[in-house]
């Protein structure tokens, strides 16, 4: 051992001593209060927290900033790179709430104060398409399954193998997102993974020839992770009451059909499609999109979605009906946003954004995002005239006109002449308005999933990285 090495050893021998001595005591809510900051440690990734274009998003943020706003704090988000990092921050002290999609699990609640369950989740076996399907398992020994490396499901494993299911093999890694894991599976390197139906479900638009085999296990209740020390304390309280009036009152469930929001009438090879055509095509356009959905003040994914769903991405695309360019942009449309070369790139991109934020605008003042976005999607497919008649369709059967769902299910009744011949514009192709826009939040949430994948923070590599906030500072000798 060199000199050096030693030092470090003692040095970090001493921190944990330190720790250890220093570790958080008293009422915790009245530590948080003091400090004016909830500590609030999760995993990166889309179903729990992400950096979006606006700032940081996602379901545990969410939940988790409305928590903060309660108790009059500011949120700080910790990100942690394995589950592991989670629960050794709660016993140091660095975190004060841990979330992420954490099931209940026994062990876990041994050690750690658990909140009430705010969701609910199954563990799913999953494999590729095309290849042996495991029903059971027994169906599972000879295979290699990838698992996330201190889980739930690694801790099932292990129960099933000292159960008599030895020749179970699987591969723990040292991971916190369930895709690391999928896409071992897409490119061979194991034959199966294990992945939360939460996950799964958003996250199958990234993998969509991987499906699941069969459930393993039965649902699981979802919770937050308190310290040590919250067990019976007033912050345990807020906390339960916070989730509690947060089931209550429809945020856990608006929050649910936002981030895990997926349209199942999109078929696995038009996801397929999608995927490949990103990775081959997409790259040609993608600096234009992104340069004119800046102009626009658009998300540059829902351009690329929109001139996807009109042109696969093809400036020279003509429909029988005479529609152009990678925007399909008619010639009175064309006309009307100043785009006088409809196979000009730019220009279409252009022309249709502009014309897009156009059909925003003139909705009512009062219907808000993301339905407003995709109530004006329906109107770029089928015409403003014809939304308006399928928004009092809506409203006629009891549903809200601001709202995209409710119009949704009026618009295929425009195709029925006992409804359309009670409305000021009559006949429209309704069903297909509803598979434009259904469509293009498809791919768009696609996009979005692979943006925040690439703003991940990579896992620290530097020893001064991996110690606690408060002791990065301390000048530690070169290895």
């Amino acid at each position: 051992m060199t000199a050096r090495l030693a030092i470090l050893l003692v040095l970090l021998a001493s921190i944990s001593g330190w720790l250890t001595g220093c570790g958080p005591t008293g009422e915790p809510l009245d530590a948080i209060q003091a400090r004016g900051e909830l500590r609030f440690i999760t995993r990166n990734s889309p179903t729990t927290y992400y950096l979006g274009r606006d700032g940081p998003r996602g379901f545990e943020y969410d939940l988790a900033a409305a928590l903060a706003t309660r108790l009059d704090v500011e949120l700080v988000v910790i990100q942690a790179f394995t589950l592991d990092e989670m629960f050794q921050a709660l016993e140091r002290g660095e975190a004060d709430i841990a979330g992420g999609g954490l099931t209940l699990t026994p062990w876990r609640v041994e050690r750690y104060p658990a909140s009430q369950a705010y969701a609910h989740q199954t563990p799913q076996l999953i494999y590729k398409a095309g290849e042996t399907r495991p029903r059971t398992v027994e169906d599972l020994e000879g295979m290699t399954v990838a698992v996330l490396a201190d889980s739930s499901h690694e801790q099932l494993l292990e129960k099933l193998a000292a159960d008599g299911h030895d020749g179970l093999k699987w591969q723990s890694i040292m991971t916190n997102d369930p895709l690391e894991l999928l896409m071992r599976v897409v490119d061979d390197r194991v034959d199966v993974a294990i992945a939360d139906s939460r996950d799964f479900f958003v996250q199958q638009n990234l993998v969509p020839r991987l499906k699941v085999a069969f459930d393993l296990g039965s649902e699981q209740e979802v919770v937050w992770y308190l310290g040590r020390n919250a067990r019976e304390s007033a912050l345990m309280l807020a906390v339960n009451e916070h989730l509690q009036r947060s089931l209550q009152e429809g945020r856990i469930d608006a929050l649910s059909q936002h981030y895990f929001d997926r349209d199942d009438t999109i078929s696995r090879i038009d996801s397929q499609t999608f995927v490949t055509r990103v990775r081959e095509d997409l790259n040609d356009y993608r600096q234009l999109i992104e340069i004119v959905a800046r102009e626009q003040n658009l998300p540059w994914e829902l351009l690329a979605a929109i001139s996807y769903q009109e042109s696969h991405w093809d400036p020279n695309a003509t429909s029988r009906t005479g529609v152009r360019g990678m925007m399909m942009l008619t010639r009175g449309t064309a006309k009307e946003m100043g785009v006088t070369n409809r196979t000009d790139p730019g220009q279409s991109l252009r022309g249709g954004a502009r014309y897009f934020r156009k059909l925003r605008r003139r909705l009512p003042d009062d219907i808000h995002e993301p339905d407003r976005s995709w109530l004006a999607l329906a109107a770029y497919n089928i015409g403003m005239g014809h939304l308006e008649d399928a928004r009092v369709l809506a409203e006629r059967r009891g549903g809200d006109p601001h709202r995209w769902e409710d119009v949704m299910n009026a618009l295929p009744l425009l195709e029925e002449s006992a409804h359309y011949a009670t409305v000021r514009y009559g006949y429209a192709r309704g069903m297909e308005a509803v598979r434009y826009v259904q469509n293009i939040r498809h791919y768009y949430n696609i996009l979005r999933w692979q943006t925040a994948r690439t703003r991940r923070p990579t896992p620290p590599t530097d020893v001064q990285e991996l110690l606690p906030p408060p002791l990065q500072a301390l000048s530690l000798p070169a290895l």
